[in-house]
């Protein structure tokens, strides 16, 4: 055996550990694959003792790429300051830990040149499988992991052209939940508030649900009411046509509601009601939000709350499914929300 230890400059290898054990690398590489039956007690006991005297860490990286995996999965989050995404990604931090994985977040900002920058360095990075929270994301962007091989999972958002399972909130059955409760708490002047949707078909599809629901009750369907939170000017016009709503309901003796898409635009209305109309601002106009943020207690908002945790768990289930060969269809689990009722919403 060896007296000396390699450089603290660099970190020990395997050669250093068989040198320090006397033997060759094809042994130590048995022991550390587990195949220990085949190596003598003598032989263990000296690689052991030389992996503890050297302080050798296997490259997991190195082992992964040799066998062809590695165990990683990349994660495309459009916005981690959504408490949607925080949630979720907490589900899939605990699957990718149940199922031997390591998760890679990647934080697109709400930038679709970032999604399509970050998908090219994820396939760099040889991951196993991603799961795609995009904003923006096109066909062409994501093709080149078919090409690849790496098998995709798409949260809450479909991409246009490109065929992968689905996982996320039954957008429809919750959108009925809320207006089902929205109506029987005496409700007749409902409006829709969404961020910029065309681009992204979850909001497409609640705002679709929402229009096709009031007309199916031969209720009004007033316009829909787009608010872009990262355009001031615009963010300001939107919450000054609420105001007139709530204004005209207040003439015309009935009952306004604001039905909020997601939680950014459940929180900014609020801010702007409370600005307007002080501390009893919820007795001008009702606000109900899909997504229960912490903050929605408080203030005691409505909500439907996602199975966000499940979410994320789910969707590591489905492309490590995918990862293992499994085939077939295409999936698509779309799991119910949660009516929570709160005094934001009181008859």
């Amino acid at each position: 055996m060896s007296d000396s230890q390699p450089s603290t400059q660099r970190p020990a290898t395997i050669s250093d550990v068989a040198r320090e054990a006397g033997t060759g690398k094809t042994s130590v590489s048995r022991y550390l694959n587990g195949e220990t039956h085949v190596l003598s007690a003598d032989l263990r006991q000296r690689i052991e003792t030389a992996i503890a005297r050297l302080n050798y860490r296997p490259n997991q990286m190195a082992r992964g790429l040799k066998r062809g995996r590695n165990r990683l999965l990349g994660m495309l989050a459009a916005d981690l300051t959504n408490p949607y995404t925080v949630e979720v990604l907490q589900g899939v931090e605990a699957a990718c830990h149940a199922l031997g994985y390591m998760p890679l977040i990647c934080h697109a900002a709400n930038e679709v040149e970032m999604e399509r920058r970050f998908l090219q360095l994820l396939t760099t990075y040889r991951v196993e499988g991603l799961i795609v929270n995009a904003l923006g994301a096109e066909e062409d962007v994501l093709r080149p992991l078919r090409g690849g091989g790496i098998p995709a999972v798409l949260v809450d958002r479909t991409v246009e052209g490109f065929e992968a399972d689905l996982i996320g909130l039954d957008n429809t059955d919750a959108i009925e939940t809320a207006l089902a409760h929205l109506i029987a708490h005496g409700f007749d002047a409902i409006h829709f508030v969404v961020q910029p949707f065309e681009h992204v078909s979850s909001r497409r599809l609640r705002e679709a649900a929402f229009r096709a629901a009031l007309g199916a009750r031969g209720l009004p369907v007033p316009p829909t009411v787009v608010l872009d939170l990262n355009e001031p000017a615009v963010a300001a016009a939107a919450l000054a046509d609420l105001d007139a709503r709530i204004d005209d309901a207040t003439r015309r003796g009935v009952r306004a509601a604001l039905f909020a898409a997601n939680a950014p635009v459940a929180l900014a209305i609020a801010r702007h009601l409370r600005a307007r109309f002080g501390a009893a601002w919820q007795e001008r106009a009702a606000l109900l939000s899909i997504d229960d943020p912490e903050w929605a207690e408080l203030i005691g908002i409505t909500t439907i709350r996602q199975p966000t945790y499940e979410i994320g768990y789910k969707a590591v289930e489905f492309v490590h499914e995918r990862i293992d060969g499994a085939a077939g269809d295409v999936r698509v689990a779309l799991l119910p929300g949660e009516l929570i009722a709160r005094a934001s919403t009181a008859s």
